[in-house]
């Protein structure tokens, strides 16, 4: 079976996909051939559905060669913006509904141009197990940047956003650039930044070291880092102190953030309702922040 038809295959059951050839053809790997440091090449399986979700998350794992869906907003509400989603998945699969298709429309709402990321999945028993998923954010980022001219996109506002584990790889991403000297660059597309002008991580996972004291070792905030946008409820078991820490090193550099903690919502909500909560109106602060900054059309 061919990639590309794999590729068909893979969209058309993940539903919220068609797979016109207008689909395909908004569809990227991020790599010409094999990831970086990867020598095999599947696109990834469906994981079966879990009986007490209504609407269902969709969950790929399995993922060796990664790709971005684009996603673009109506022609008359094209500001230029962009930004690249990671689902979340503990890094043992892509949540590609609920935090992909559902949160690139919500963006497109707003005239932002949205991809999402269907990243290297699963590294979770790998010792680092963030390393592919960053490398796939970093080279996302330049792969965008590098096109932003033939999609009319603004290269200067390229951002990203994460939930979860995939608010754990944009974090590192975004302030561990060392990470794309790690393989040897193979086009013109790696000499593209991978810097996103602004980041938002929404109850992002794993962001501590081993007592909760301060960040892992691995997220480097300096004053290099995007203005970025967190998202944590008080009682979501990966503990709010992530977010907390986060913005506290941006406060200490004097860098652009915004801290949003809501007292109950939990973890893994998406822009769905949980019930006796209503962590669900962060968008409503995101939209707020992004036009505060410039970001949207007023």
């Amino acid at each position: 079976m061919t990639r590309t038809l794999a590729l068909v295959l893979l969209l058309f059951a993940v539903g919220r996909q068609s797979v016109s050839a207008d689909d395909v053809s908004e569809t990227y790997f991020l790599w010409p051939d094999t990831a970086a440091g990867q020598s095999a090449s599947e696109i990834g399986r469906i994981l079966p559905a879990r009986e007490n979700e209504d609407p269902p998350a969709i969950r790929i794992t399995d993922i060796e060669h990664p790709f971005i869906k684009r996603f673009d907003p109506d022609s008359s509400q094209k500001n230029g913006t962009s930004v690249l989603i990671l689902p979340g998945g503990g890094y043992n699969y892509d949540v590609v509904g609920k935090e992909g298709a559902e949160v690139a429309e919500w963006f497109n709402s707003k005239g932002v141009t949205a991809f999402v990321l269907y990243y290297r999945s699963p590294t979770r028993k790998l010792e680092q197990d963030w390393l592919m998923p960053v490398q796939d954010t970093q080279r996302a980022i330049r792969w965008i940047r590098s096109h932003a001219k033939e999609w009319g996109l603004d290269p200067q506002r390229v951002g990203s956003i994460g939930f979860s584990a995939g608010g754990n790889a944009v974090a590192i991403a975004s302030t561990k650039m060392d990470v794309e000297n790690r393989f040897e660059k193979q086009d013109e597309i790696d000499k593209a930044s991978a810097r996103p002008d602004f980041t938002m991580l929404i109850y992002p996972w794993k962001l501590l070291n081993a007592d909760e004291s301060g960040l892992r070792a691995e997220v480097v905030v300096d004053k290099q880092t995007s203005p970025t946008f967190l998202i944590h409820a008080h009682n979501d078991a990966v503990t709010s102190l992530s977010s907390v820490e986060y913005y506290k090193a941006m406060k200490k550099l004097g860098l652009p953030a915004e801290l949003h903690i809501f007292e109950s919502g939990g973890h893994g909500y998406g822009l769905r309702k949980v019930e006796g909560a209503n962590v669900h109106t962060w968008p409503d602060k995101a939209e707020a922040w992004m036009r505060g900054r410039g970001l949207l059309k007023e």
